[in-house]
């Protein structure tokens, strides 16, 4: 399924973009192939340990210039997939957005 109106296909090209960027972040911090990580990828099934996890929100949020919430990190470090962690950058810029 291709998005061709420009609203959605700038939609699409954003998630992308924000996933690209999480994906680099990731396999930068934990020192893997950035084509090892899938969506479904998990910190700890890629062996990522906690305090690199947390280097990882760290940066994601410094990248972004957000701060993730406790309902927007609700998703266990360890166990919450990459497309999580995704979606959560996603909701706390929806929230930065809208607050502008």
């Amino acid at each position: 399924m291709l998005a061709m109106e420009g609203s959605d296909m700038n939609s699409t090209q954003s998630d992308t973009s924000i996933r690209d960027i999480v994906f680099g972040i990731v396999a930068k911090q934990a020192k893997l192939d950035i084509g090892v990580l899938t969506p479904e990828s998990t910190l700890r099934g890629l062996g990522v340990e906690s305090l690199t996890a947390i280097e990882v929100l760290f940066e994601i949020e410094e990248r972004f210039d957000i701060n993730f919430t406790d309902e927007s990190m609700s998703m266990d470090l360890n166990s919450g997939t990459l497309q999580q962690l995704v979606d959560a950058v996603e909701t706390a810029l929806a929230a930065k957005q809208a607050k502008a």
